[in-house]
């Protein structure tokens, strides 16, 4: 955070209010209130999607830093010899192991250098007691551990390490500790509780274990801090579990990363701070036998693992401490109260059209930023129409109804609505997203839910790929080429929570919404988009990251059938009218900013 010392040339001004707009870390003083303050970013911690692994697989090892790691080893449909290296963008493949074996794990500083240990292997072997020692392209087999074992935690480095617990033959559970020196390993103090199935992390000398597999045979929440030389026991996770993932520095901070006790996997994270566990952000999918990156729980990195469908994922996840927190804030209301509108344009220059006034209109509004004016109206009055435009001075409207249905198309040039070419189906209640010159249709209701997609070339609309799943009332955001339809109405009808993407030629099923809605509303891109409000008067609102959706904060009014005013952005969108109970209809409008702040006293009179 920028502080006022570091503003050079800003004075410390009076108001009798707080400044509308003040800079970060600026300094003012409130004449009214008698105190100073100043503006500081709201933040949270939170997991967000980055690139998969190559290949999906679970239980193998997990090393380096959020920004440099290493996959290594693990069962995908067999004990496996793969590698892979992460360097913040993107996952390679490159040289495998010697071993295959999975239950296994690993420590380094880097995705440069690692020592990978234990695990299981297939028969006759089974328990693995080998090391082997990576130097950024090879991977080389070094002195073997004391005990053969799998299942075990582990701290440390590539040349000062710790591997404790697990499960050793026959199939006993065990607390033993060993010490690696970057040649050898050497036994040290058993931990209080055995156990297998467990992570931890830190240092060779400072290390913090929670969890795992236990006695009477079941996730157990113990937790245990390393000094160098012993285990003593502390304070237990809030949720006993196993086959989780973990990272962290040292005996005093620590994260624990989803997890399964029967018959229940867990997104649950919890944080170590070197005396007790708080919970915090979930990771985005339900995982267990995942693995992570080492050294941080200010950022962390944690990949593969085991579903809930009973599959190995390939989805990997980075953890920051700091995110900023969006927010939304009611703006300044449109002159007409009206739902089931069309919308297009940004945050600062937006235009709503059509809707339901209490009788189907054909107004149109704009909007600049602060204030609303009426414009040229629409040649036929209409609801429940696709709509698509980057800019407030180009629009499309198209289909609607309310019935009749309706297949004209009008375009918006900044003053004036002109009709040009119909959709091959008259239809409501579909999704629209693109450009007055490149747009996409989809669902919708005409004799029934409709599956079908019509792409507009700025002349005319031909008909491309269907929806998997034909609905009405979806929620829709991208542009012609890359777009999201989420949510709606199946048949019988159902409320939906199904997702698709089309990627310019065809749709896929990806993973739905945390709440399925009918009349949702959409703006952004199908990498980093937001879904909000719906029926009944929701006021729930989702963030959209190319993978998952992740609840964020509320609207401040919910409604349902409201009109997306901005189609462009998820840093800033705006959303206007709606029903806040399915009859009456609002003017209110409220703006997205994916940055809110606080302004903090400090001192009084």
């Amino acid at each position: 955070m920028s502080t006022y010392k570091e503003i050079r040339g800003l004075k410390v001004r009076d108001y009798t209010t707080n400044p509308d707009n003040p800079i970060e870390g600026q300094l003012w003083y409130n004449t009214t209130d008698n105190v100073a303050r100043y503006r500081i970013p709201n933040k949270t911690a939170a997991w967000r999607t980055v690139a998969s692994t190559n290949t999906a697989r679970r239980d193998g090892g997990g090393a380096g830093l959020y920004n440099s790691a290493l996959l290594t080893a693990g069962y995908v449909s067999d004990y496996s010899i793969l590698n892979e290296s992460w360097n913040g963008t993107a996952w390679t493949e490159e040289g495998d192991t010697n071993i295959a074996r999975s239950l296994c794990d690993s420590v380094g500083a880097s995705s440069e250098s690692a020592i990978l240990f234990a695990g299981y292997g297939p028969n006759p072997v089974g328990h693995r007691n080998e090391t082997e020692s990576w130097n950024g392209s090879t991977w080389t087999e070094v002195n073997d551990l004391n005990t053969r074992v799998y299942g075990v935690g582990r701290a440390g480095t590539a040349t000062a390490a710790l591997s404790y617990a697990g499960n050793k033959p026959p199939n006993n559970r065990t607390g033993e500790t060993e010490s690696w020196n970057g040649t050898s390993w050497t036994e040290l103090a058993d931990l209080n509780n055995v156990r297998e199935n467990l992570a931890g992390d830190g240092t060779s000398t400072s290390a913090v274990v929670g969890g795992g597999y236990g006695p009477p045979g079941t996730g157990v929440a113990n937790t245990e801090t390393w000094n160098g030389s012993s285990w003593t026991e502390v304070a237990d996770l809030n949720q006993a579990r196993e086959d989780y993932a973990s990272s962290g520095s040292d005996s005093t901070a620590n994260l624990i990363i989803g997890g399964y006790k029967n018959p229940t996997r867990y997104a649950l994270v919890e944080q170590w701070n070197g005396s007790s566990w708080t919970e915090v952000a979930d990771i985005p999918l339900a995982t267990n036998k995942n693995m992570a990156a080492q050294a941080s729980v200010s950022n962390a990195l944690a990949f593969a693992g085991y579903t809930p469908a009973s599959a190995n994922t390939n989805l990997a996840y980075e953890w920051d401490s700091a995110t900023p927190v969006g927010a939304w804030s009611t703006s300044t209301s449109m002159n007409t109260a009206r739902q089931l509108s069309g919308g297009a344009g940004s945050s600062t220059a937006g235009l709503v059209f059509g809707g339901d006034t209490g009788s189907v209109s054909a107004l149109t509004e704009s909007w600049n930023g602060s204030s609303w004016t009426e414009v040229g109206d629409l040649n036929t009055a209409r609801a429940i129409g696709g709509s698509a435009g980057a800019t407030y001075t180009a629009a499309l409207m198209f289909g609607g109804g309310f019935p009749p249905n309706y297949a004209q198309t009008e375009t918006w040039n900044g003053s004036a609505w002109t009709e040009v070419g119909d959709l091959n189906l008259a239809r409501r209640s579909g999704g629209g997203v693109g450009t007055s010159t490149a747009a996409l249709y989809f669902g919708g209701i005409s004799s029934g839910n409709e599956g079908e997609t019509e792409s507009w070339n700025g002349s005319a609309w031909t008909e491309v790929a269907d929806l998997n799943t034909p609905r009405r009332d979806v929620s829709s955001l991208g542009i012609s080429t890359s777009a999201l339809c989420s949510g709606g109405n199946e048949a019988p009808p159902t409320t939906s929570a199904l997702n698709e993407t089309w990627n310019g030629s065809s749709w896929t099923e990806v993973n739905n919404l945390n709440t399925g809605a009918l009349g949702r509303k959409g703006s952004g891109t199908t990498s980093d988009g937001l879904v909000f409000g719906g029926s009944p008067g929701l006021a729930n609102t989702e963030d959209w990251d190319g993978n998952v959706f992740s609840e964020r904060n509320d609207l401040n009014t919910g409604r349902e059938k409201g009109g997306p005013s901005t189609v462009t952005g998820i840093t800033s969108a705006l959303f206007s009218g709606g029903s806040p109970d399915g009859s009456a209809v609002t003017a209110v409008a409220e703006e997205w900013s994916s940055v809110s702040n606080t302004d903090k006293t400090i001192s009084t009179d």
